[in-house]
């Protein structure tokens, strides 16, 4: 079997993987208390399990081995991936056993058909879910759908480099009608525009003014909470590579205010650190 060539992933990644593992570890811990509910763990986007450190060269592990290592451990384990060889993979690594499943497919449509109807809430389930696309390549209704079925918590990276090499354009007007449709997707609809263009007027007549992405995130934060519905979502972090430039902000959303606590306070850890800034 041929294995998966691995990702080589920038510093803010591994910070990224350190922020899932604590709060994996604070989640699971809790939810191990209460043996009426199944605690489920799912990656949308779960690569192959391990990456190489551009950093240091050396093989670091992905969210997939991170959380099967986790004690307590979680009732079950979902991993989607689109590549056959990362699912490859990560079946190799859960060989034996019978918590984990794992797909092969586009993760827009494996979440919904498959993996959420089995994170119910009348079913005495929750569920931890990692929306870690390489792009955006989410759509924004997996996202919704998590958010009205009250179980599920989720991170969620937003692709801010993808958006503004594609789509945020000071130039509204030359943006490929093929990148619009995209992040209409990943957004809902093309409201979007309001976040990030404002009209002003110069002196050749009206025109559109590209706004800070602050504006958009803080659009996108309270979309989470007004159209998916979840009840919790903290400002996310900017996840930054050593020159300072944002690659994707990192949110979460819960409907559980303990969940809500415990990520604010691990955001806040790794802000104070300024592990995001490089330092």
């Amino acid at each position: 079997m041929t294995k998966p060539r691995l990702d080589e992933v920038g510093y803010w990644t591994e910070v990224k993987l350190a922020i899932l593992r604590e709060y994996s570890q604070a989640y699971t811990r809790i939810l191990s208390k209460q043996p009426e509910l199944r605690h489920i763990y799912v990656d949308g986007c779960a690569g192959s399990g391990t990456h190489i450190s551009k950093a240091t060269g050396e093989l670091i592990k992905g969210s997939p081995r991170i959380a099967l290592k986790l004690e307590p451990k979680f009732s079950h384990y979902h991993f989607i991936d689109l590549d056959g060889q990362r699912t490859q993979e990560l079946k190799r690594l859960a060989r034996g056993r019978q918590d984990v499943s794992v797909y092969t497919g586009d993760c827009n449509l494996v979440l919904v058909e498959e993996v959420f109807p089995k994170c119910r809430y009348e079913d005495y389930r929750r569920a931890l879910c990692l929306l870690d696309p390489y792009g955006l390549n989410l759509r924004w209704d997996v996202v919704e759908a998590a958010g009205k079925m009250k179980s599920i918590e989720i991170f969620l990276t937003f692709m801010i480099m993808d958006a503004n090499m594609n789509v945020l354009w000071r130039d509204p007007g030359k943006v490929p009608s093929s990148q619009i449709v995209r992040m209409n997707a990943f957004w809902g609809d093309d409201t979007w525009k309001q976040a990030v263009y404002a009209a002003e007027q110069d002196m050749f007549g009206p025109v559109e003014r590209k706004g800070p992405n602050e504006a958009l995130m803080e659009a996108y934060r309270r979309r989470l909470q007004e159209r998916a519905g979840f009840k919790f979502a903290p400002p996310p972090m900017a996840m930054r590579n050593r020159k300072g430039a944002v690659i994707y902000y990192l949110f979460f959303a819960s409907h559980n205010e303990t969940g809500d606590r415990i990520a604010r306070s691990v955001f806040r850890k790794y802000r104070d650190k300024g592990m995001v800034h490089g330092r």
